[in-house]
């Protein structure tokens, strides 16, 4: 079986009446490994996480997810298949502030059934499996029922990450989640998302401009060394 759980190949996108802002010949991303992407505001980073997530389709190339190429899914198929195997930590956490701390968890487990099935078999059941995480990742069962906004930043992060991890997606990214954290709380946080990430068996990609945590990954990529597009417009 292959080691690659991402794979793009000569994947080329640009917005409606604009030049390409990426132009990839080639990336891949393994199973189970931790990998920094690093790039400057608006070197293209966020295009392309909606591209790994089925969200934007590519001009051309391919972008390959588990052996499946999301250009070949209708938009249905794409959501589906993301849902199913990719769990995402957003930079502002885009938890439903509403919602107890308890159901923001579950929510992939409510529109996934396989990830509802990989966390009941492993944990015995979702909301076990959400509470399990949650007390991995250091927050304290009388803070479940609270309401997501009332938790403290730092407490809303781990949320976050367990709402990611929950059913043990294939593939998590977290898209700058750490940029509101002080230097100490940041890292403790990535060293719990790595342990949890291992835990399950996930590939981790960490898509941050913050170089300084670059060394604690198995891997660091520049997307301005990848993107041929970027490189064409420096010259």
């Amino acid at each position: 079986m292959s080691t690659a759980l991402i794979e793009l190949s000569d994947l080329g996108f640009a917005w409606p009446g604009h030049a390409e802002i990426l132009d990839i010949p080639q990336f891949t991303l393994h199973r189970g490994e931790s990998l920094f992407l690093k790039g400057p505001s608006g070197s293209g980073k966020t295009t392309l996480l909606g591209l790994l997530g089925g969200v934007q389709q590519p001009n051309r190339g391919r972008v390959t997810l588990l052996g499946a190429d999301l250009g070949k899914l209708s938009s249905s198929a794409r959501d589906h298949f993301r849902v199913d195997h990719t769990g995402y930590i957003f930079q502002q956490f885009n938890l439903l502030p509403f919602l107890p701390v308890l159901e923001n968890v579950l929510l992939p487990c409510r529109f996934s059934a396989s990830r509802a099935q990989r966390a009941t078999k492993r944990h015995g059941g979702i909301v076990q499996a959400a509470t399990e995480l949650l007390g991995h990742l250091g927050i304290r069962s009388d803070l479940l029922t609270r309401r997501a906004d009332e938790l403290s930043i730092g407490q809303q992060q781990r949320v976050a990450a367990a709402r990611a991890l929950i059913g043990q997606p294939e593939l998590v990214i977290a898209d700058e989640p750490t940029s509101a954290l002080d230097t100490d709380t940041r890292e403790a946080f990535i060293q719990l998302l790595f342990a949890e990430c291992r835990e399950a068996g996930s590939s981790l990609l960490f898509v941050s401009h913050d170089q300084s945590l670059a060394p604690l990954f198995d891997r660091c990529v520049s997307l301005g060394e990848l993107n041929r597009a970027h490189l064409a417009l420096e010259q």
